[in-house]
């Protein structure tokens, strides 16, 4: 069995491999882990949906708000408030669905407005409720 999806990790991760039979067998055993496993994937096919449709019906500033408030839900903030992923502007730009030159013109944008600070290749939001009020 090929699945066709592939990933990229941005940060240092240990992964595991599990032979499809043993996973498999552990599925018709553990009814439990199979509902929590099915509520996990309807879940995660629900945000996807949602996803898509934002990339579809968004202003491309509005996605790019969407990615960073998304980025720093998902991955926290250090001690200094700055987003705790080094992301490339390049990265950005393709987890927001647009060019690299529109994620520099709207992050400078934003940092003008003072909504967010570009320290380094990091990014941090200074002032999230109007960040999120700039979203339509």
């Amino acid at each position: 069995m090929v699945y066709p999806v592939s990933g990229t990790a941005v940060e240092a991760t240990a992964t595991c491999f599990l032979p499809l039979d043993f996973f498999e067998a552990s599925l018709k055993v553990n009814y439990d882990f199979l509902y929590e496993l099915m509520q996990f994937f309807a879940t995660e096919l629900k945000d996807s949906e949602r996803n898509m449709r934002n990339l579809a019906h968004m202003p491309v500033k509005d996605r790019v708000i969407q990615s960073l408030i998304t980025l720093e839900e998902k991955f926290g903030c250090t001690t200094d408030g700055v987003i705790n992923l080094f992301i490339s502007r390049q990265d950005l730009a393709s987890f927001a669905g647009t060019t690299y030159e529109t994620v520099f013109r709207v992050l400078n944008e934003l940092s003008e407005e003072r909504l967010i600070s570009i320290e380094g290749k990091g990014i941090k939001i200074n002032d999230k409720p109007s960040l999120l009020k700039n979203l339509r």
